[in-house]
């Protein structure tokens, strides 16, 4: 059992690490999906193949994995919060420490980019840790239960793997590390990432200072951002994980939609941020990098999904967490089977949507955009209503009144009403604080407070 000190020590860690899950949400968006469509391009195999560590994860796990189902990809980003080298100044009290890894972020890719998702699992998360080997050839007894972050600090990367394996019995394909210094270097090249706060913050555990309004943060400020967890909301790690997601979905926008890939000096200064800062297992080549690129070609930012593995209180600390069963189990089950949307989803007849947030949680609107563009939706604008409502409400203009019926069949218990003021053949949805969500159409289920990259990345500061 943990001792009152014990978990005053990993609240302590958690300010240090917290830049870990920047890293790692950048590493899977940009590293895996991004900065190697431009590989071939521009013959920069040399750069990554000297730069990349690698690990014999395959040797060290052995064959008692779960099978291949699919030709889907599985690629595991993890954070580490070691403070060697150039991270050493953040945090040099925690330099002797084991290390930790404070997030994981699963990457789904479906072939020929179908779908894309990123999936968290919180560093808190209370799991069987199986008896892993190290690379001098010992083996680390496993515990009953652990915290997972503490998977890395065992036996390495190969350790995370195995246990994130084991729980889900998704075979995870390939991982991939990274440590602090170079998310700053990566939030650079890509050419900074936008987001806006309510008010002004200062939080001297990150050392972030920011002014109410709308900024571009690159380097310190970025990983700062990321960081901090005193300076917004409720000052919870929820808070602060769902934060970060909307961060790099944001800063994955930046690089598909501002030309990162296309322009030669921008993806050099990527490409070389990323490789200094990477840990992969062996079979992870920059050829194979390549590859899988290829096969995603077609996906744009608005499609990758964020969502965290469905998880409750642990019941024997609150400051822990625990898989939700059976919720779990259903969700790691269309992940390994790769549940994908269907190949040509059904068009509304011809209309328009406009989509309203009145909810007052930003970026609610586009989220709910996105999800209907891939239902065959063609949204006419997104917007906040300019107040917040309870209500979600389906009007629409005349001749629309098909096209409204549909999307209120997507709205459990929601009814439609003419708007007079609405032009002809267009559909209005206002998203309200109790907005029910659209009922799934195929594809691994939407989670509950799952993000998409791209959409508005606004914070509220305070309570």
């Amino acid at each position: 059992m943990e001792t009152a000190a014990v978990r005053d020590g990993y609240r302590r860690a958690r300010r240090g690490g917290a830049a870990v899950r920047a890293a790692s949400w950048t590493a899977a968006v940009l590293a895996a999906v991004l900065v190697v469509s431009g590989l071939s391009a521009y013959g920069y195999y040399w750069r990554l193949q000297s730069a990349v560590e690698r690990e014999d994860v395959d040797g060290l796990i052995g064959g008692n994995r779960p099978k291949k189902l699919n030709d889907a990809l599985n690629i595991l980003v993890i954070g580490s919060d070691e403070r060697s080298g150039a991270n050493a100044r953040y945090g040099r009290g925690l330099r002797n420490k084991a290390p930790a890894s404070d997030t994981m972020v699963l990457l789904h890719l479906s072939p020929g980019g179908r779908q894309a998702m990123a999936i968290s699992w919180p560093r808190d998360l209370m799991l069987p840790i199986p008896a892993c080997r190290r690379k001098d050839g010992t083996t680390v007894p496993g515990s009953a239960v652990a915290m997972l972050n503490s998977a890395i600090g065992r036996a390495g990367p190969a350790c995370t793997v195995n246990t994130i394996e084991r729980a889900s019995r998704i075979k995870i394909d390939h991982f991939v590390q990274v440590d602090f210094t170079g998310f700053k270097d990566i939030a650079t090249a890509v050419g900074g990432v936008p987001v806006c706060v309510t008010g002004d913050v200062y939080d001297k555990d990150s050392g972030l200072s920011l002014p109410a309004g709308r900024h571009r943060l690159k380097g310190e400020q970025a990983l700062a951002y990321v960081r901090s967890r005193k300076g917004f909301g409720d000052g919870s790690d929820t808070a602060r994980i769902k934060r970060q997601q909307r961060f790099f979905g944001a800063m994955a926008n930046e690089a598909l939609s501002r030309g990162v890939l296309t322009d030669p000096k921008r993806l050099n200064a990527l490409l070389g941020a990323t490789a200094k800062s990477l840990t992969t297992d062996r079979r992870l080549s920059v050829a194979r990098m390549a590859r899988i690129a290829q096969g995603m070609r077609g996906l744009d930012a608005g499609r990758i999904r964020f969502v965290t593995v469905p998880t409750g209180p642990y019941a024997p600390d609150r400051n822990r967490v625990a898989l939700v069963r059976p919720a779990a189990d259903r969700f790691f089950a269309a992940v390994r089977g790769d549940v994908t949307p269907p190949m040509a989803p059904a068009r509304t007849a011809a209309g328009r949507v406009k989509v309203f947030n009145g909810s007052g949680v930003d970026g609610r609107a586009a989220q709910v955009a996105a999800d209907l563009r891939d239902r065959g939706w063609r949204v006419a604008g997104v917007g906040n209503l300019g107040r917040i409502t309870p209500v979600t409400s389906v009007r629409y203009g005349a001749g629309a009144g098909a096209q409204a019926a549909a999307l209120a069949g997507l709205l459990p218990g929601i009814r439609t009403a003419p708007r007079a003021q609405e032009e002809p053949g267009v559909v209005d949805l206002v998203i309200g604080t109790r907005f029910p969500g659209l009922r799934p159409a195929g594809g691994i289920p939407v989670q509950r407070g799952e993000s998409r990259a791209g959409g508005a990345v606004c914070e509220r500061v305070g309570k």
